[in-house]
């Protein structure tokens, strides 16, 4: 285990670390645990009880955050070269085909945070599955990278859309903000986030959906939920 440093010791011996809080107590802890000397991130972790082994108990998708996650995405748009100019006006970072399959594979070019690609483009993007694919930057039809609405799909992403999925421990993680959003943005992104994971309960799952919802910033200890109460925020 990696040695905790002296401020992460103070913060979580600030708190009871077993015990289960409900969201305004937890993001009020999160904020005055926050110690580092830039504008950390609030993430959120999820055990699911889940088996995501099988193809019918993975749970992903994504959500448009309603305050977005303080972070500029960087967008890389494949498409024909008639559409180039669409999905740089609709605010893609970068626009193209060939060139960027090229400089991907090539130079091991990674400077964009999310890949979408029309339809007729992924014969080309299906050969940088090896490069993008360990980097969670493949596109998808299920998480709307793959589509031919480029300005809607640009949009959402440029508007704080996230993607969630489960990893092999049947874990999610995702960031809901900056502690400097406060705690009425923190608030209503992370409910937003907890409303999409429970609808996404996979028909085949069996007992305890939610086993465990955690709250962080990215240098501070995790502040546990109490995972009924959690779900109870979820919006109707």
């Amino acid at each position: 285990m990696a040695k905790r440093g002296k401020k992460y010791l103070e913060s979580k011996a600030s708190y009871d670390s077993t015990k289960e809080y409900e969201l305004n107590e937890a993001i009020e802890i999160v904020e005055k645990t926050a110690k580092a000397n830039f504008d950390e991130t609030v993430e959120l972790h999820f055990k699911l009880g889940v088996d995501s082994r099988h193809a019918d108990q993975q749970v992903r998708g994504t959500v448009i955050l309603p305050h977005g996650t303080g972070k500029v995405q960087r967008v890389l748009a494949f498409v024909k070269d008639d559409r180039i100019d669409e999905a740089l006006s609709a605010g893609a970072d970068f626009a193209g085909n060939e060139e960027y399959a090229e400089k991907i594979q090539k130079d091991g070019w990674l400077d964009f945070d999310v890949v979408i690609a029309t339809p007729d483009m992924m014969a080309t993007v299906g050969r940088l599955g090896r490069v993008l694919g360990p980097q969670g930057l493949m596109p998808n039809p299920k998480t709307g990278t793959v589509t031919n609405d480029v300005a809607q799909a640009i949009a959402d992403i440029k508007a704080g859309k996230v993607e969630y999925r489960t990893d092999k421990a049947n874990l999610i993680h995702v960031p809901t903000g900056k502690v400097s959003f406060g705690a009425e943005k923190l608030t209503e992104n992370i409910r937003a986030l907890i409303t999409e994971v429970v609808k996404a309960r996979p028909a085949a799952a069996k007992g305890k959906y939610i086993r465990s919802i955690t709250v962080s910033s990215t240098m501070g200890p995790g502040v546990k939920l109490n995972p009924a109460k959690a779900a109870e925020l979820a919006e109707k």
